[in-house]
């Protein structure tokens, strides 16, 4: 049985956006990336430095929305490709839950790569500002998300059809 929904899980720099659209294009699906919501909607006008409560409230306000469109998607036969981050296990359990509401069903691709290798990513992500930059990622940022990551569990990223990406590059 095939998901409905994909969930692209992974910390900063794991290769999320460059999974989810090739995984997209595979399959003929609908993409969503965070990423591209915030920076189109919202980056602009964002305080500097970058407050955390600014942002996350957001962040949801483009979830919300996104949500809203790849149900859409999905109730009409269009498989959907979600790039949300997903670095906790609350928000991952958010849109399997709301997924599961709307008679969805949802797999978590995670995409699993050593900090070390990531932060490489990042810096080089950083320095050429190719087709999946967003916005500069410092060490501090890097940091930051570290600390919240909290990686899918082997039971959480096999079910209802889900993969672990491995590290090579």
């Amino acid at each position: 049985m095939s998901a409905d929904l994909m969930l692209v899980v992974g910390c900063t720099g794991a290769g999320k956006s460059t999974y989810a659209r090739s995984l997209a294009d595979e399959l003929g699906a609908l993409r969503f990336s965070i990423d591209e919501w915030m920076v189109a909607l919202f980056w602009a006008d964002s305080p500097q430095p970058i407050e955390f409560a600014w942002t996350m409230e957001r962040v949801g306000r483009c979830e919300a929305q996104i949500f809203a469109m790849a149900r859409q998607a999905a109730e009409r036969g269009v498989r959907v490709v979600l790039d949300l981050g997903f670095t906790t296990l609350a928000h991952r359990e958010k849109f399997r839950a709301l997924g599961a509401e709307a008679g969805l069903r949802v797999a978590v691709h995670f995409v699993d790569v050593p900090a070390d290798e990531r932060w490489r990513r990042v810096e080089r992500r950083n320095a050429q500002q190719g087709e999946t930059y967003s916005l500069t990622v410092d060490r501090g940022m890097f940091d930051f998300m570290e600390g919240l990551w909290e990686p899918p569990t082997e039971p959480e990223w096999s079910a209802q059809g889900g993969l672990r990406i491995g590290t090579e590059e």
